[in-house]
């Protein structure tokens, strides 16, 4: 999964588990207290929650540092940066459920405000970083325009050339999740954050996990903030509507743990179609990759296999980690 080291930052933490003993909540709490000595994060919150059941669910320090409000884990929304594409691949498990979207056809099919490129590239290649499309550039990280369709973020990248033939290597885009966003909007016949919320958050009841947009007022959102000197500064002004489906959302991470769960529990599709999510994609030469479509899987440092994502943004990073077993 390729968990992301968090510090500096407000911080949000979500793990998931099928079977835990109360001895290893104790073993999760000793290394929280363990994390809030050596990290340097403003704010941070956890949860664990074993088979359907939160058994550990707590905030540490200040969701807001200059106004001293705490970190509250069923409200304070953190940036979950790269946690976005696991939501975005939900949204594209439902469409392959209900048969409206071919994973192997052109993605132009679904996306045609997309240029043809020199070789042809597939939705499933995309969702699974195998398509070609480059990552940030320069300061594109740190951008603070407002882009009011999905297709507008699409202008930042798509007259680019390729990186490599689809299918011949793997190189993580979170451009590539634009334009996934821009195929699911093709396929469902919907706007993109309308679908998100209306077949994703709305039936897990993930009131709370909402796209970022910089003009609104949003209640419980995290402040943002970097360190200077050991001194508390406020991180860079961005606006990450230019990557919704890869970076753009916030949540908290008891919304994160309804989504595991819905995740474990095959609750908006079977487990066929999460297979297809969460299996490790092969390139062209027979080597796999760690990514399946919006998830990363494998085993851990002991053995233990686990899918899920990490997230780093502006202000804000997380982990979800889903353990099956």
């Amino acid at each position: 999964m390729k968990p992301i080291n968090c510090i500096l930052f407000a911080l949000a933490l979500t793990v998931i588990s099928c079977n835990c003993k109360d001895s290893k909540v104790t073993d999760a709490e000793n290394l929280i207290e363990q994390l809030k000595e050596e990290s340097e994060s403003v704010g941070w919150t956890a949860n664990v929650s074993v088979n359907n059941q939160i058994v550990f669910s707590q905030g540490f320090g200040l969701g807001n540092y200059e106004q001293q409000v705490p970190v509250y884990p069923d409200k304070t929304k953190f940036r979950i940066g790269s946690i976005s594409k696991s939501l975005t691949a939900a949204a594209l498990g439902i469409l392959i459920e209900n048969g409206k979207i071919d994973l192997d056809a052109p993605v132009q099919k679904y996306a045609p405000y997309f240029p043809q490129k020199e070789y042809e590239l597939t939705t499933r290649q995309v969702a699974g970083h195998i398509a070609g499309i480059r990552h940030y550039m320069n300061n594109e990280f740190l951008s603070s325009e407002f882009y009011p369709t999905v297709n507008d973020g699409l202008e930042i990248f798509m007259n680019d050339s390729l990186l490599f033939e689809p299918g011949t290597a793997y190189s993580y885009s979170s451009y590539g999740f634009n334009l996934l966003s821009a195929a699911i909007e093709g396929a469902s016949g919907e706007e993109f954050l309308t679908y998100m919320k209306e077949k994703v958050f709305n039936p897990l009841g993930m009131n709370e996990t909402t796209a970022e947009r910089m003009d609104s007022l949003i209640i419980y959102r995290a402040g943002y903030y970097d360190m200077s000197e050991r001194k508390v500064i406020n991180a860079p002004y961005v606006d990450n509507s230019y990557k919704w489906a890869g970076g753009g959302f916030i949540s908290t991470s008891e919304d994160l743990v309804k989504f595991g769960n819905a995740m474990l529990n095959n609750t908006l599709f079977s487990e066929e179609t999460k297979l297809q999510l969460i299996t490790p994609q092969k390139l062209k030469n027979g080597k796999v990759t760690e990514y399946g479509m919006g998830f990363f899987s494998g085993a851990d440092d002991y053995g233990r296999y686990y899918y899920g994502h990490g997230g780093g943004s502006v202000g804000g990073c997380g982990n979800l980690i889903i353990y099956p077993e």
